[in-house]
């Protein structure tokens, strides 16, 4: 990682943390080359079911973040979720029939789909105050943001890959609250 803070970087080499120096590689983010080495990294075991939870990804300068929401849409085969302060952000590929379960108590209600580089000629949802029905949507045009979570599980079906993104409820602790 060729952004980190010298400070930073010193912290977690106090901890004992290994260090790769992947400077020369200008081509990825940060986050690209974390998931490059955690896919590596799990090449002998089941990646079918690999989970990565990206924290510090969103919040940042803008340009930032949007490489880190490209991310998703570079390893659409594995689970990725981006979390915030504020909110979690993960891809609904359009190959498969989506079914999220809500934690009540910690996310929500606020929530969005949003069809980031390629329109949706249909979506259809179930489970959100306002419910999609074969609705077409794009930049430029609609895109369903500010629903909101009514049931405990919600459905989405969609012939283009989409972003879902939920608010996180606060508990008083902040993720900054643990790194330098």
């Amino acid at each position: 990682m060729d952004s980190i803070r010298r400070d930073v970087l010193d912290f977690y080499i106090n901890l004992g943390t290994k260090v790769i120096d992947e400077s020369h590689d200008q081509d990825t983010t940060d986050l690209d080359k974390c998931i490059l080495y955690i896919r590596h990294s799990t090449l002998n075991q089941e990646t079918s079911g690999l989970q990565i939870l990206a924290t510090g990804a969103l919040g940042g300068r803008f340009d930032h973040e949007a490489g880190n929401l490209n991310v998703l849409y570079r390893y659409p085969d594995t689970r990725i979720v981006l979390l915030s302060d504020d909110c979690l952000i993960q891809l609904l590929p359009k190959t498969h029939r989506h079914e999220i379960h809500i934690q009540s108590s910690l996310e929500g209600p606020h929530c969005g789909l949003i069809p980031i580089g390629t329109p949706s000629a249909k979506t259809t949802t179930s489970g959100l105050q306002w419910d999609l029905s074969n609705t077409e949507m794009r930049f430029g045009g609609l895109i369903s943001t500010s629903n909101l979570v009514k049931e405990e599980k919600i459905t989405v079906e969609s012939d283009s890959d989409l972003l879902w993104t939920i608010s996180i409820k606060k508990t008083g602790l902040s993720i900054q609250d643990h790194t330098p």
